[in-house]
């Protein structure tokens, strides 16, 4: 029985042939994913700070621990597998027949047969399931722009928010001075007991915005150490300087990185993408070849027959003329995209450049200009008042004054950083700002 089956040997041959049909592609895919994947997913020693967090350290923090960049990573290791199944050839199949079930007149026919792909099938699909796996670690290098400008923003947040609450905690201390004054002055005789209350009304107020201050502070913090992937509670202070604010990029600046932009990136890639659906589409409607060796037992004669065959479809109907046009204008359509999104990207960016000039100029002259002239003004209101010359309303409007100018500075500054963050996120900027 044994001497029945030995063209079955031909079956190694077959698949050697296969297998070398077409060469798997090396995965292609941009270089610095290798350095930006976050490294142990396990999330090793995020430990409570008890120093004052800087930028560069939250930006690093954020980028090794931040659970959306393991997301990110862990999808382009699945892509892997989808390039290895890719590139991997048929399998053969195995089939047995008999006729007959009668002793002796049994014919028993043993068949192996393997299809061999014609018309570049695998080398398609494995570039269609390589531009899946460029357009991931695009996707993986996008969110690590992403969560660095949501950290930078995150932190200046609250950086201007723990500013505020020493602003809050100043005007307490300043009307807490005040009613002093108005208590001493009312007892004095100077002033009606009006002034008095007028003063413990602005203390009560103060006290009020120092609450509310210190909430903003602690809902910032809470939000920085959400983007850092850090325990509740482990940030308590920012340690950086409000008033250095970002350069403005210039417009060649934006024109020079815009092609590195993630978004102007993928949707190069997706061209990519679809013109590699288009080649897999028109090798689909080229037919594959099918052989088989075997070997046909007849009990009655004793006779064993070797068995060879050969089968390919006819394309009469069926050459995925269909599949090849949808192909075809996804294509198009993909080149359509890619033009339209560089075109929005460059307006948007060149808006928000002005933009962000814009805002830097009027942080800089409140500081400059607006702020000194209100803190003075302040000064003389508050000493005129302790000498008698100016009512209570006059000095509690002069600190009014200078406490909203203040506030409006920490506003304007907040909006510079948010806008450059916004910048950065949009060209897929990576490296921590100093």
């Amino acid at each position: 029985m044994r001497r029945t089956f030995v063209p079955l040997a031909c079956a190694a041959l077959i698949s050697s042939l296969a297998q070398a049909q077409l060469p798997v592609s090396a995965p292609r895919f941009p270089a610095e994913v290798q350095a930006s994947q976050p490294a142990d997913p396990a999330r090793a020693d995020v430990q409570a700070l008890a120093a004052p967090l800087t930028l560069r350290s939250a930006v690093e923090t954020a980028l090794a621990h931040n659970p959306q960049l393991r997301a990110a990573a862990a999808e382009l290791d699945a892509n892997d597998g989808t390039v290895r199944q890719a590139g991997l050839v048929p399998n053969p199949v195995l089939g047995v027949d008999q006729e007959d079930v009668k002793s002796g007149a049994r014919v028993t026919t043993m068949q192996l047969s393997q299809t061999l792909e014609t018309g570049g099938k695998r080398a398609a699909r494995v570039e269609l399931a390589q531009r899946g796996k460029d357009i991931a670690a695009l996707e993986l290098l996008a969110r690590r722009a992403d969560v660095r400008a949501t950290a930078i923003q995150a932190f200046f947040d609250a950086l201007t928010a723990q500013e505020r609450v020493k602003v809050a905690e100043e005007s307490l201390r300043i009307a807490a001075s005040g009613v002093d004054a108005a208590v001493r002055r009312v007892t004095a005789g100077k002033v009606s007991p009006t002034e008095e209350t007028r003063a413990r009304v602005a203390a009560s107020t103060a006290r009020i915005d120092l609450r509310q201050a210190q909430a903003e502070s602690s809902a910032a913090l809470r939000a920085l150490t959400a983007v850092m992937g850090a325990p509740e509670g482990s940030v308590q202070r920012v340690d950086g300087v409000v008033g250095v604010l970002p350069v403005a990029p210039s417009a060649p600046d934006i024109m020079a990185r815009l092609s590195e932009a993630p978004a102007v990136r993928r949707a190069l890639l997706e061209v990519q993408r679809a013109d590699a659906g288009y080649t897999l589409a028109r090798a689909t409607g080229i037919p594959d070849v099918t052989v088989g060796v075997g070997a046909r037992r007849a009990q009655e004669t004793g006779r064993t027959q070797a068995l060879l065959s050969v089968s390919v479809p006819l394309p009469f109907f069926d050459r995925n003329q269909g599949g090849q046009l949808e192909a075809l204008r996804r294509r198009d359509a993909a080149q359509a995209t890619a033009q339209a999104e560089e075109l929005r990207l460059r307006s948007e960016l060149l808006q928000m450049a002005d933009l962000l000039q814009a805002r830097k100029e009027e942080a800089e002259t409140l500081r400059s200009e607006v702020l000194p002239g209100a803190q003075a003004a302040y000064e003389a209101a508050r000493t005129g008042f302790e000498l008698g010359k100016f009512s209570f309303l006059d000095a509690l409007d002069a600190q009014r004054t200078w406490l909203q100018v203040r506030s409006q500075y920490y506003t304007a500054v907040a909006q510079v950083h948010r806008t450059a963050a916004e910048i950065d996120r949009q060209l897929g900027a990576t490296t921590d700002r100093p």
